[in-house]
């Protein structure tokens, strides 16, 4: 009979240090505050980037390394949506409430929309599903954000999506978790990675982004939505 290694000292500890990975996210997040509190967007953009690529592969080493059985005392779940609602709701929050990026007057009504909301979406206990789709709008603000600041929006244009928005994060709508949902999981996988490094490149390139680079920030956002609907779709007339 083999030995069970699952409590091992190399094996806790590589659990914890999956942990520690997942929560500095968290200080990428305050270090996107401060330099968002600085006006320097590119700096505050760029560490929501780092963000989002810690988020995009800590579950692959947690899974790697048996974290849930290695400290079952200690929920990487709800590490991660901490971490999760500080970076793509807080701060971008609070980029729409500290720059122009909306009519002075509905800066405070709207990054109040955007935090309220989220705290509803991230609380439901459906928004996760067991087949890995996310319930409602899954409070993606920080690209919402860097789309407004690299494309140069205008201000009322950028108001109205957030409200719409902040409206579809309770509309019990199903949307691609793109790292876990199943059907055309590769291909969703490929044309993320693409769209990632074209936003990498509008950051470096602001704010002389230039004109094909700005028409390929849209082509994952529009095959994500409607490839959500469609399967969203299948599954309803399935029931």
């Amino acid at each position: 009979m083999r030995p069970d290694t699952s409590r091992s000292l190399p094996g806790v500890v590589a659990a914890w240090l999956v942990h520690a990975y997942t929560a500095s996210g968290a200080v990428c997040a305050f270090l996107a505050i401060i330099a968002a509190i600085d006006h320097d967007l590119r700096r505050a953009f760029a560490w929501l980037i780092v963000q989002v690529v810690i988020d995009a592969t800590d579950g692959l080493l947690a899974r790697a390394v048996r974290v849930s059985e290695r400290l079952p005392q200690f929920s990487g779940a709800h590490l991660d949506d901490i971490v999760d609602y500080l970076t793509y709701v807080f701060v971008p929050a609070f980029i729409v409430w500290h720059e122009p990026m909306v009519p002075e007057v509905l800066a405070l009504p709207l990054a109040a929309a955007v935090i309220i909301s989220s705290a509803y979406g991230f609380s439901r206990t459906d928004a996760k599903t067991s087949d890995h789709f996310f319930t409602g709008f899954p409070s993606y603000w920080n690209i919402l954000v860097f789309y407004f600041w690299a494309i140069g929006s205008r201000p009322a244009v950028n108001a109205a999506w957030l409200a719409l928005f902040a409206v579809l994060v309770f509309v019990p709508l199903r949307y691609l978790y793109p790292s876990r949902t199943v059907p055309f999981m590769k291909t969703t996988n490929a044309l993320g990675a693409l769209w990632g490094a074209g936003c990498i490149a509008m950051l470096v390139w602001m704010p002389d982004v230039p004109a094909w680079l700005r028409w390929h920030a849209f082509v994952f956002p529009v095959y994500y939505v409607a490839l959500s609907l469609a399967l969203d779709l299948r599954s309803r007339r399935a029931r």
